[in-house]
């Protein structure tokens, strides 16, 4: 049992980012009424805001359980409730094809990023920090291979600052991106799910695009998260590691096993349309509550202080997944 005292912990963060969500609902209704559009959705307000506020303000370190709980626990949540609205006969025709082009991008991000990160001077550890970051699950992908590897306090560090930054930008900038190259919406959607770092990410990124981006993104996104857990276990036995237990959360988090499960309920029609319906409105708040803690968690300020190497080995990395993920939707003849 969580005891009274860590729960009334969670309120002055919880209600910060509740607060951040609400101005993100409120200037989106404001984007509305004004121009009949909604160019910017409400979850990337609320990043945007949040990213303000905590790169602007020093916040009280009270404030620091609530925001992890939004960024990370109502996240997860909101993942479960999206489970309903997506129907895995959508991806039928891609096939074993798909999962295979996924396997082939990410096992040759991870190779090209730690090579760049070397060829830039970085240490091995870090190279490799920045390598999983970028080809797998961002922060997620960070923190789980830093024991493995035996990663220092700074690399760890360093790395997320900016896989934390440039996960942003990737939100803000991909939309944009989706109608400059005339993506269709399967393809954006397996676009993003392969170059976003984390799942709230990707689904900021895919929502302003419509609803088969959208599940089309998480789908893609959540068979490359599922691949953290075997890839940490051969680099554990490469570094002579394999007697160390990984925790079965790296492998198979909680909130996948929820999201294949009400995806699952959805694709047999075992869910009211009421059901759906509530499930998806859920999903949707819980998402941008979680969007404004992911917001308040990323300080701007932190680029100055891991350097202009990781910088560079961090773009280039994200640029080469880019590239990657376009040839792959390309041979496999994705439409």
């Amino acid at each position: 049992m969580i005891s009274s005292s860590r729960l009334i912990s969670y309120l002055p963060g919880l209600a910060l980012s509740i607060a951040v969500a609400g101005a993100g609902f409120i200037l989106e209704r404001a984007e509305l009424a004004m121009s009949g559009a909604r160019p910017i959705e409400s979850l990337v307000l609320a990043i945007l805001i949040g990213t303000a506020l905590r790169s602007g303000l020093r916040l009280s370190p009270t404030f620091t359980p609530g925001i992890a709980l939004s960024a990370h626990f109502l996240l997860e949540c909101a993942i479960v409730a999206l489970g309903a609205s997506v129907d895995f006969t959508a991806l039928r025709e891609a096939g074993p094809q798909l999962v295979a082009g996924i396997a082939a991008v990410v096992l040759l991000s991870i190779a090209t990023s730690f090579s760049i990160g070397r060829s830039l001077g970085l240490s091995p550890r870090l190279a490799f920090l920045i390598a999983f970051g970028n080809s797998i699950c961002g922060n997620s992908a960070i923190a789980a291979s830093a024991p493995v590897v035996e990663a220092s306090a700074e690399d760890v560090a360093a790395s997320i600052a900016f896989t934390a930054v440039l996960g942003v930008i990737a939100v803000l900038a991909m939309p944009l991106m989706s109608i400059v190259v005339h993506l269709s919406a399967v393809q954006y959607g397996i676009f993003a799910g392969l170059t976003v770092y984390a799942v709230p990410q990707v689904l900021a990124a895919t929502a302003p695009i419509g609803v088969v981006s959208l599940q089309t993104g998480t789908l893609v996104k959540l068979i490359r998260v599922l691949m953290l857990g075997p890839l940490l276990f051969i680099v554990g036995l490469a570094r002579g590691l394999g007697g160390r237990r990984l925790s079965l959360a790296h492998v198979l988090p909680w909130f996948i096993v929820g999201f294949a499960v009400m995806a699952t309920l959805r694709s047999a029609d075992l869910l009211a349309p009421t059901a759906l319906m509530h499930l998806t409105s859920t999903s949707s708040l819980l998402t941008t509550v979680a969007m404004a803690g992911l917001g308040l968690s990323v300080d701007v300020r932190s680029l100055r202080q891991a350097g202009g190497r990781v910088v560079m080995a961090a773009l280039a990395s994200l640029l080469a997944l880019c590239c990657f993920s376009m040839a792959m939707i390309t041979l496999i003849g994705i439409v």
